[in-house]
């Protein structure tokens, strides 16, 4: 199963590591997209910026 993950807010004024944890997703900019894979990583990633993206399931 692979997860579609949405940035829908800004980064601005975001802690660094927050910051990393998108740019690792591979968002950079609101509405850029991208898939992953549903595991403990990705698991662990959405969770720390869970405030800043929306994920849906593929």
């Amino acid at each position: 199963m692979a997860l579609n993950i949405t940035l829908k807010k800004s980064l601005i004024g975001s802690k660094k590591d927050q910051i990393a944890t998108a740019a690792s997703l591979g968002l950079k900019k609101i509405g850029d997209v991208t898939t992953q894979p549903d595991n403990a990583a990705t698991q662990g990633k959405i969770r720390k910026i869970s405030h800043l993206i929306e994920v849906t399931e593929i």
